[in-house]
């Protein structure tokens, strides 16, 4: 295997990559996922409990039920947190939230309404360690990530402690990284500053958050298509600065349009736990070898 990380594994060949929600919480529920269709798991904690001690358990048994037909021993787990990215001083405040999800031995982080570039470059610091200094000086300052979580997170992972320590870096920024961090461009105040936000290194991947961004713009019932002028131009705005960033753009898919979405640019591609046959139609038409 290339990567611990089966997403990014599959991102770095250009195929696209398809994810649903977990199914329910807790070590039985990581056992139930570790076989999961999806090639990664959407932990929610921005409106789920956030219970590190039951994250720590599904990762547990998502590692005991394992490992993966792929090989990797377990899927992707990245988790929504419970934090806004509204400025940088908020992000830098609930940082503990950061390290303590990270210690658990989950893959990625997404951060909620991320309206300014000074929260995004807090996340990504915050997410990395100080001795990891690829990007430092070219839009960002030392990682502020500590010491102590680290010996889990590498069990869980199947790595020795020194290795999850290099490791443990956003990608596609280090190369040899295996976290993914990603970005909710979800409100007004975020869309007007997403040309910048994008350009900060160590973020992955994001989306445009219809279902939030619809209620920003005065739509509140507008999550799914056909949309408003004022969305379908938000969602045209999100994905143009994704790709001239280098970073991989998020939208829902169905099977009606998954192989659509992949040839306008869609990347990651949310399916829901009924998304199963989206995601088939999807990996037959990139030809994709990697097995579930």
């Amino acid at each position: 295997m290339t990567h611990v990380n089966r997403v990014i594994a599959l991102l770095a060949q250009d195929q696209p990559v398809y994810y649903t929600g977990a199914s329910s919480r807790g070590y039985e529920g990581g056992k139930r996922d570790s076989a999961t269709w999806a090639d990664y798991i959407a932990y929610d904690m921005e409106h789920g409990a956030f219970d590190v001690g039951d994250l720590r358990d599904y990762m547990q048994g998502m590692v005991d039920a394992g490992p993966t037909r792929s090989g990797h021993r377990t899927p992707t787990v990245i988790v929504t947190l419970p934090i806004d990215g509204t400025t940088e001083e908020v992000v830098r405040a609930n940082s503990w939230v950061i390290k303590q999800v990270l210690a658990t031995g989950v893959h990625g982080l997404m951060l909620c309404h991320a309206e300014t570039p000074g929260a995004v470059r807090a996340f990504v610091e915050c997410s990395r360690y100080p001795f990891n200094t690829i990007g430092i000086g070219a839009g960002l300052d030392d990682g502020r990530r500590g010491g102590g979580g680290q010996a889990h997170a590498a069990d869980i992972w199947g790595v020795p402690t020194r290795k999850y320590l290099d490791v443990a870096d956003p990608w596609p920024l280090n190369p040899a990284g295996e976290l993914l961090l990603g970005l909710k461009i979800e409100n007004k105040r975020a869309l007007s500053n997403v040309e910048s936000s994008m350009r900060t290194p160590g973020i992955g991947f994001a989306e445009w958050g219809p279902g939030d961004m619809g209620m920003s713009l005065g739509f509140p019932d507008n999550h799914d298509e056909p949309y408003p002028a004022p969305m379908q131009d938000a969602r045209d705005r999100v994905l143009a600065a994704c790709k001239s960033n280098g970073v991989f753009f998020l939208n829902m898919v169905l099977e009606s349009d998954v192989t659509q979405r992949i040839d306008e640019g869609v990347r990651v591609c949310a399916c829901g736990r009924s998304g199963e046959r989206a995601a088939a139609i999807g990996r037959q038409h990139t030809r994709r070898t990697m097995p579930v």
